[in-house]
């Protein structure tokens, strides 16, 4: 498996994303429970999010993003996909 690197960058009003927030944590919980998520949080300063995923591929991830319930509210207005080599760290051994 493959790790990848997720940016979200929201479109939308803060108050939007706390009706949906709860949905979308239990949906990143079950993926976390599953081994898929490995990490996920906001970033503090800006309307986005950093997110750390394995899977199979960058189109098998891209499909399950889909089902995100921020993304089914149309709340994110960017979303960004990356391939990450972890060499150091807790993440390093998710790719073996």
């Amino acid at each position: 498996m493959q790790v990848f690197v997720v940016t979200y960058g929201y479109d939308a009003d803060p108050i939007e994303l706390n009706q949906v927030r709860p949905t979308h944590r239990e949906w990143l919980a079950r993926l976390l429970e599953e081994g898929i998520l490995l990490a996920s949080g906001p970033m503090v300063d800006r309307p986005a999010a950093l997110l750390v995923f394995k899977s199979n591929s960058i189109e098998e991830l891209n499909t399950r993003l889909d089902s995100d319930p921020f993304e089914l509210a149309g709340m994110i207005g960017e979303r960004t996909i990356e391939a990450w080599n972890p060499v150091f760290g807790p993440f390093s051994e998710a790719a073996k």
